[in-house]
């Protein structure tokens, strides 16, 4: 069997754990279970894991806790299951530092397909042997380090960000004053079969200008393009 990479599942229903790991250990994933946030720790400890499908409701510490945990500590792939379905959670997480969303009840590949995209997300992290490495991106005083995923602004101060606004971030200083649409942003932030996310990206630019412009009302980095997306529009400078 190949080894397409090491995968976590933490959910406190035993049975979706045994059919998710069947499934994914059938399309050629090693695959560990845990049922809540000390076993999921315990693994992590003891293998490497590439990507964890983390359930929000669990005994103990819940899964949004669990997920910014894993998110200061690593750059490890993150998708959120639950069988919530208000947009306000799936927000939360992606804030928390998740890399996708879905809901229960799921079709199982419809899990495979967002697997396969968070883990070539993750992939991108980490770079490919042989390519140029540029991961110091400066513009308007600001400096994003695109592989220890620090921002610093202006005065030197370092700026969190969520997976979500540091692929979208990442995505437009790779491609300044060209106006890219949501369509492109999705694909250039998050792989298509992650799923139709484009409010997710009003939403994450908009986070984005409050935490880069002076005046998020009036924004001078990520500028509107009504009708067609959006538009970054400083002088980028890799190193």
């Amino acid at each position: 069997m190949s080894d397409n990479g090491h995968i976590l599942v933490v959910d406190d229903q035993k049975e979706i754990c045994d059919v998710v790991q069947e499934y994914l250990t059938g399309e050629g994933y090693r695959v560990s279970t845990a049922n809540d946030g000390t076993g999921m720790r315990r693994v992590l400890g003891q293998h490497h894991i590439d990507l964890v499908i983390l359930d929000l409701m669990l005994p103990g510490e819940d899964g949004l806790t669990l997920a910014r945990s894993l998110r200061n500590e690593s750059g490890i792939g993150i998708i959120i299951l639950t069988g919530r379905g208000e947009t306000v959670d799936r927000i939360i997480g992606l804030e928390m530092g998740a890399d996708d969303y879905l809901p229960k009840p799921f079709h199982l590949r419809e899990l495979l397909a967002r697997v396969k995209s968070v883990l070539r997300r993750v992939q991108s992290r980490v770079g490919e042997p042989g390519q140029p490495v540029r991961t110091n991106a400066r513009f308007a005083g600001w400096s994003l380090d695109l592989s220890s995923r620090e921002l610093l602004s202006p005065v030197g101060q370092q700026v969190r960000l969520t997976t979500g606004e540091f692929d979208l971030l990442a995505a437009f200083v790779n491609n300044p004053n060209q106006v890219l649409s949501r369509d492109r942003l999705l694909d250039l932030a998050r792989n298509r079969e992650a799923g139709p996310f484009d409010r997710t990206i009003d939403v994450q630019v908009g986070r984005l200008r409050r935490k880069l412009e002076d005046d998020p009302q009036n924004p001078s980095l990520i500028k509107t393009v009504r009708g067609s997306g959006y538009i970054f529009t400083p002088t980028v400078e890799f190193s």
